[in-house]
Order: structure tokens, then C-alpha cells, then sequence
């Protein structure tokens, strides 16, 4: 499969920088370009969540999260190279989780992507070792 170098970059982001700013902004880029992909705007708004909780912002996230479940549900097992279902109910748990914040406060924790396809691997390894921002 032909991964645009776009989201290559967001999963760089997401799993190995772990710069949800970033993720938002890449994959936002390909977002529009590509017509408004509701499964590359799930993606979005789980990078976007996770920003939000990250500076404590426990409604954006949850909504975000929210969306992002809404987008991704049911969309298949493995699509664009990761493990759908798996980021899916990660979500899903963290939603459940901030739901009960103000009884039980959550520390921050990362999510990562799993990737599923070998050549989707290889090009994240790529920008680990040529970051985006020096090539």
C-alpha cells in the first residue's frame, strides 16, 4: 500500500514523539486534501484528545475521544496499516475512565498506535531516523 508521507508522519508523532500537536497538524493537512476522511478525522480527534487531557482538559477530551469512536467503530480490523479495533476500545476505555474523573482522577497516560503492516513500520522507522523536520 502507498502510505502517504503525511500520515506516516502522524503516526511518527503519535507513537514515537508523542507530540499530539504535531499529529494534529499533519494529519489535518492530508485530512483536507484527501476530501474530509471521516477515519483520518477519528484518527485526528484521538491525537487532539489526548492533547487536551494531557493539559488537563477533561470535557475536550472526553468529547473528542467521543468523536473519534463515532468515526472509528466498525470500520475494520486492520485499515490504513494499524490495528483499528485496538486503538478503537483503547479509546473507548479512556472515555470510560474520565467519565468517572471527578471521583477518581486519571493521570496522563500515552496511547500507541499498533501498526499492523510491515511497510507501514518501516516508513515510521524512517522518520525516526530522518525526523521530519530535517528532511
Amino acid at each position: 500500500m502507498d502510505y502517504d508521507p503525511l500520515y506516516v508522519q502522524f503516526i511518527y508523532y503519535f507513537n514515537e514523539q508523542r507530540d499530539y500537536f504535531e499529529c494534529h497538524e499533519v494529519l489535518e493537512e492530508l485530512w483536507l486534501e484527501e476530501g474530509r476522511n471521516p477515519i483520518y478525522q477519528g484518527l485526528l480527534q484521538v491525537a487532539v484528545g489526548l492533547y487536551h487531557f494531557r493539559n488537563e482538559n477533561i470535557s475536550g477530551a472526553i468529547k473528542l475521544f467521543q468523536g473519534a469512536v463515532e468515526k472509528l467503530k466498525g470500520t475494520g480490523h486492520i485499515v490504513l496499516g494499524i490495528h483499528m479495533d485496538l486503538i478503537v476500545s483503547e479509546v473507548e476505555a479512556y472515555v470510560g475512565k474520565l467519565q468517572n474523573y471527578d471521583a477518581s482522577p486519571l493521570a496522563f497516560y500515552d496511547l500507541t498506535i499498533k501498526i499492523a503492516d510491515n511497510e507501514l513500520e518501516q516508513l515510521v522507522q524512517q522518520c525516526v531516523k530522518h525526523p521530519p523536520s530535517q528532511q
